[in-house]
């Protein structure tokens, strides 16, 4: 395999600021709708009668965002192309009940969200960051980026065995992070967050709020030919497809396809949300952009058949420590292209088709490309792929970036893989 070509770090700088900027869902969806209104995208509300004029346009539900571009001239049964990627990473986040603590220690109340590499977050300095739901019913964002929360480790000094072995975490009694002290007071922390948001006490009513790593993402080795950061799976795809759809969309190029970046929340936990991949948003978004354009239930159908989703996640690149954990014969390497995703079993949506349209698009982004397939011997997670595929019936690819660390508090790629990935994706969605 040929190398990758380097470049200058413009993309990767951005995508720093982006993980920085978006220690939530919330977060991040608000991110990529600013990135798209530069671009000229509009937001259109679910709840406003649709029209069919060409143009960007999105949709934000929660911690998800649906954009899309249509051509001039595109005919209702024009297909789409669709970067479809999640904004939800594992993590601590805060229980109804917030407020607790003990032996003169206030603490909060935290539960797991999905998998997260729990030792990752033991003696980091966290903030807190999420959605605030307001009395009348309207949101508010908050993030508090500077240390406020600690969960610290039990010294060695009463654990001589953990280093001989390994550390063992109860989730419900380890993981529980200070923030301060003295005695327990109901309704602090969400006082303490109303007065950082600039609210009257009492304003807020419910919250979804959840803890992050406040160490800003970096270059990292001696040629800073990698970088570190947070919440990478996978809020590097979002980024490299809000890039890619902007991009498409400022190009003045004549489209065979309305181009489309989904981003859903949830995916960590199974996707079963009204904001998940296994929910209705997609469809929903797709189904009134061919209706608005003037469409039938045929148009729809036509539309559909010829759609492709490429379904863009992170994946592992080998690790030196562990290379008997991957397959002997697939060895995906950073810095290496973008890979993709294969599963006979359907844990990833790829088959042989789809694979064509994947290096149909890297070849013409002259892009190099990696395979990436799970030892037999070790069960393979999944993606938004293979519920996008059966949910919609529509041909889904899945791709992604290498990377190692993946769930943990911080994660690491290669600098030049997020570039990469985002000159793949316009080339896909270009058609």
């Amino acid at each position: 395999m040929s190398e990758p070509p380097r470049f200058d770090r413009g993309h990767t700088d951005d995508l720093m600021s982006f993980l920085a900027a978006s220690p939530s869902p919330y977060h991040a969806v608000a991110n990529a709708a600013e990135r798209l209104e530069k671009a000229g995208f509009r937001q259109v509300a679910e709840t406003d009668a649709w029209d069919g004029t060409s143009g960007g346009k999105y949709v934000l539900r929660g911690g998800a965002i649906v954009a899309w571009y249509v051509p001039e001239g595109a005919a209702p049964h024009t297909p789409f192309r669709i970067v479809g990627a999640h904004t939800d990473s594992p993590n601590l986040r805060v229980k109804p009940l917030p407020d607790t603590g003990a032996h003169g220690w206030r603490q909060v109340a935290v539960e797991i969200y999905g998998g997260p590499l729990l030792n990752s977050w033991l003696d980091r300095d966290l903030g807190l960051a999420g959605r605030l739901t307001l009395r009348d019913g309207s949101t508010r964002l908050v993030n508090v980026d500077r240390p406020l929360l600690r969960v610290p480790q039990l010294a060695i000094h009463l654990d001589r065995s953990v280093s001989a072995e390994g550390l063992k975490l109860d989730k419900q009694r380890h993981l529980q992070p200070v923030w301060g002290l003295g005695d327990t007071r109901d309704g602090d922390l969400i006082a303490f967050l109303e007065e950082t948001a600039g609210l009257t006490a009492g304003e807020v009513a419910g919250w979804d709020l959840m803890a992050h790593s406040i160490e800003a993402p970096a270059y990292l080795g001696r040629d800073k030919e990698l970088m570190a950061g947070p919440r990478m799976d996978n809020l590097l795809s979002v980024h490299a497809g809000a890039a890619a759809l902007a991009a498409v969309a400022g190009s003045g190029a004549a489209l065979p396809c309305i181009p489309v970046l989904a981003a859903f929340d949830h995916e960590e936990n199974g996707s079963q949300s009204d904001t998940g991949a296994d929910g209705p948003l997609l469809g929903s978004v797709l189904e009134r952009s061919v209706f608005a354009r003037g469409g039938s239930y045929e148009d729809r159908a036509r539309a559909f058949a010829g759609t492709v989703c490429l379904s863009s996640d992170t994946g592992h690149a080998v690790h030196p420590n562990y290379a008997e954990r991957h397959d002997p014969t697939h060895h995906p390497r950073v810095n290496g292209g973008p890979i993709l995703k294969v599963n006979v079993n359907n844990r990833y949506a790829t088959d042989g088709s789809g694979r064509a349209v994947w290096a149909a698009a890297c070849e013409k982004a002259e892009v190099p490309f990696q395979s990436f397939v799970s030892n037999n011997s070790m069960p393979c997670g999944t993606t938004i792929g293979p519920i996008t595929a059966a949910r919609h019936g529509i041909k889904t690819v899945d791709i992604g970036v290498a990377i190692l660390s993946m769930h943990s508090v911080r994660e690491l790629c290669g600098a030049d893989d997020p570039w990469l990935l985002a000159n793949s994706l316009v080339a896909f969605l270009e058609g």
